[in-house]
């Protein structure tokens, strides 16, 4: 990897912790002011869906956007959006407000990610370099998703809920200072064909279904952690600062392991890190709702943001390699699609099902499932090259 696209990493880096940092505060930060307030865990999950909800509806178009404008003019119109749904969350903290800002922060997420993905693809030569370069970027979200709701939790019990949503309402319009150098991808001739077809057609490969159902496993994890981590700290009594550090250890684990990654990219394989991932997540998720002290939770949250944190890069890498590159865009559209629409219809299911049944069971249930799909990950053998 030479030092121009180690300094374009840097920069890609930079403006999707700003974007994205916004949002998981806000993710962090709203259903704990709604919980406050008497809102049931039921009213938590729709106020989280609603974080990706826009994102479902956005996702193609923002992928086929991307495949046109590169990478600058989805940034600059995310940063734009992301800043104006925070202002209004300053203006009129209620909740009712708030579900327009998740809508707002979950649109420019969507917006600037999936131009972001498509640009890092661009960078890379080969499969050991896609694994290289995603694990990179994959640290972006991992020290948001530390930061925002660390940071929001910090301003919460300091001075209230107006100034975390002043803060995060801010970060995303940082992101436009990071990108505005990064080199433009000029698209070979063979990235423009006359016909291309339905985007839903790639679903049609087996390689690509597969993956879809791994990647939507291991995204309702994520959505498991997320959702129930502030629900069982508020009924523990845990303070905002406590809730946001149990989130944020999750972060810095993830972000260590991609961190690893890149050195130990040649000698990995996407399948095999993919299905040990899902097999200690399975584990992990037996044993979390076993433990009561902060202390303990935070090291589960550890262990989850280890096997969490070494997914996305190996996922990426796959989706880049079964693609033809004219389709990236597309296709990280439809990923998208896919786990969003678990981040939609999840929480639903997890404030409803853990309002019967609780939520030790919510847990169990859905390690259950993650563990029994180990058996499809270890299916997924990507060819030799990017593009595929």
């Amino acid at each position: 990897m030479n030092a121009a696209t180690r300094s374009t990493l840097l920069r890609l880096i930079g403006a999707q912790v700003c974007v994205h940092a916004g949002m998981t505060g806000f993710r962090m930060a709203a259903p704990l002011m709604a919980l406050r307030e008497g809102y049931s865990a039921a009213a938590v999950g729709v106020l989280l869906a609603l974080f990706a909800l826009a994102q479902v509806f956005l996702a193609l178009p923002a992928g086929r956007f991307a495949q046109r404008h590169g990478l600058h003019k989805p940034f600059l119109l995310a940063g734009a959006v992301a800043t104006t749904g925070g202002l209004m969350a300053v203006a009129w903290p209620t909740v009712g407000v708030l579900c327009l800002t998740a809508l707002c922060s979950g649109a420019a997420v969507c917006l600037a990610m999936i131009a972001l993905q498509r640009h890092v693809g661009h960078l890379a030569s080969d499969a050991t370099e896609l694994r290289q370069v995603f694990s990179w970027v994959a640290i972006g979200p991992s020290v948001s998703n530390f930061l925002g709701p660390f940071l929001a939790g910090l301003l919460i019990d300091a001075s209230g809920f107006r100034s975390a949503y002043l803060l995060l309402a801010l970060l995303p319009a940082l992101a436009w200072w990071w990108v505005r150098r990064v080199p433009a991808h000029v698209p070979a001739d063979d990235e423009n064909p006359a016909v291309q077809g339905s985007a839903w057609n790639l679903l049609r490969k087996p390689a690509f279904r597969n993956l879809m159902v791994v990647n939507w496993m291991l995204s309702s994890c994520w959505d498991v952690h997320t959702f129930l981590v502030p629900v069982l700290g508020h009924e523990r009594g845990y303070s905002a600062t406590v809730i946001g550090t149990v989130l944020g250890v999750f972060a810095v684990a993830a972000t260590l392991i991609r961190l690893i990654i890149p050195l130990l990219a040649a000698r990995l394989r996407e399948a095999a890190v993919i299905a040990g991932a899902m097999v200690s997540t399975a584990a992990l998720f037996g044993i979390y709702p076993l433990v009561q002290s902060p202390w303990a939770m935070a090291a589960l949250s550890v262990g989850l943001g280890l096997a969490l944190g070494s997914v996305q890069p190996m996922v990426m890498s796959t989706l880049h390699q079964i693609t033809p590159r004219h389709r990236h865009g597309e296709a990280l559209g439809l990923r998208s699609i896919a786990i969003n629409g678990s981040s939609v219809v999840m929480p639903l299911l997890f404030g409803s099902a853990g309002a019967v049944i609780g939520a030790g069971a919510v847990f169990w249930i859905v390690g259950g499932v993650v563990g029994c799909g180990a058996a499809i990950a270890v299916r997924l053998k990507p060819p030799g090259h990017p593009g595929g």
